[in-house]
């Protein structure tokens, strides 16, 4: 399947049907009085999030829907039937987006969510509705409401546990392949991850969710490469794993060109935990690796982790660090919903 990440929809809700103007007529009764329905409600449209999609590929085929138009009213007091509602499934993780693309109008992260982006016009009165003691049979009815017409777009980012940053060629994608099922295109040359991957990974029993993304390039935040289009994607993660190619001569420039970008992106990203890991250790002398490795710690200032993807050499401390910065997450999220609810006022 062909990986999506942004679509532009076009929608237009149903139009109210317009009310009827009828009168009774039936043997016997001269003065019958008016028995005009009112028009059906139109349909909506309504975005809801389903499971089992991970991208936005239907769109590409489709960009227009329309939900139906009420009927009108009819005689004998008879309503019109209202339009049906024309529902849009997407992925979780979607957010819906203003047709200058960047106002969020909602953020979709539970599967089950239903939005209405477009309400149905209300259908019109019939002239059963205008009867009074002084008007006894009115000639006029309501029309039905138009329908609202739009352009939204629609922008999915992945929800994964840890998201994986790096310059291109750093390892990610084997990294990925030798934790999961996940099965990433591979190869020794720049840019070989074109679109977002997901795999579960596990350790001491715990699962979660890693996103390898193309890799980084300087000037990435002002769209340069690919990774600019697709960091998005990492920022719903509760930490990031930095790869940093242990067989470049200067592992520290390489480590601040990420670092600057993530930070130019701004938003969440910048604030991000990371985990920063040399790679591609089984390629180095001890002498190199430990040279390396205090450098990159002298301007991280933690911990900084050594690893062989395709060895599968320290890949269980790894992810042992990532589970704990995913724990600790965890931990916050759940304190601030606490502190969110005892902040809330009882209402009676």
């Amino acid at each position: 399947m062909k990986f999506l990440d942004l679509a532009k929809v076009y929608i237009r809700s149903g139009s109210g049907g317009n009310g009827c103007i009828s009168f009774r007529r039936e043997k016997y009764i001269e003065y019958g009085g008016p028995d005009g329905g009112d028009g059906g409600r139109g349909g909506d449209v309504v975005v809801e999030v389903v499971d089992g999609l991970n991208t936005l590929i239907d769109f590409r085929y489709q960009q227009h829907f329309f939900a139906r138009n009420g009927q009108a009213g009819m005689g004998q007091q008879r309503s019109g039937r209202s339009g049906d509602d024309i529902v849009l499934r997407v992925p979780v993780g979607t957010e819906l987006l203003e047709e200058d693309g960047e106002t969020v109008l909602a953020d979709l992260t539970e599967i089950g969510q239903r939005l209405v982006i477009a309400r149905g016009g209300n259908g019109g009165f019939g002239n059963l509705h205008f009867k009074t003691a002084t008007n006894q049979a009115p000639r006029h009815a309501n029309p039905g409401q138009p329908g609202v017409e739009r352009t939204v777009w629609l922008r999915l980012k992945l929800i994964a546990d840890v998201g994986l940053v790096g310059l291109p060629n750093a390892g990610k994608s084997t990294f990925l392949a030798a934790t999961s099922n996940a099965r990433p295109k591979i190869a020794d040359y720049p840019f070989t991850t074109l679109v977002p991957n997901l795999g579960v990974v596990g350790v001491d029993n715990v699962e979660f969710v890693v996103a390898d993304i193309p890799g980084l390039i300087e000037g990435a935040h002002e769209g340069r490469g690919l990774g600019d289009q697709f960091l998005g994607h990492v920022e719903r993660c509760a930490v990031l794993l930095h790869l940093v190619d242990g067989t470049v001569e200067d592992v520290v420039q390489d480590h601040a060109t990420i670092v600057g970008e993530l930070e130019s992106y701004g938003g969440v990203l910048a604030r991000k935990p990371r985990v920063t890991v040399l790679n591609k250790v089984d390629a180095l002398l001890p002498d190199d690796i430990a040279a390396k490795r205090a450098a990159l710690e002298a301007v991280t200032g933690g911990t900084v982790y050594e690893m062989s993807g395709v060895a599968k050499d320290g890949v269980t401390q790894v992810m042992r660090a990532l589970k704990a910065e995913i724990g600790a997450d965890r931990f916050r999220q759940k304190k601030a919903e606490q502190t969110e609810e005892e902040d809330t006022p009882w209402q009676p």
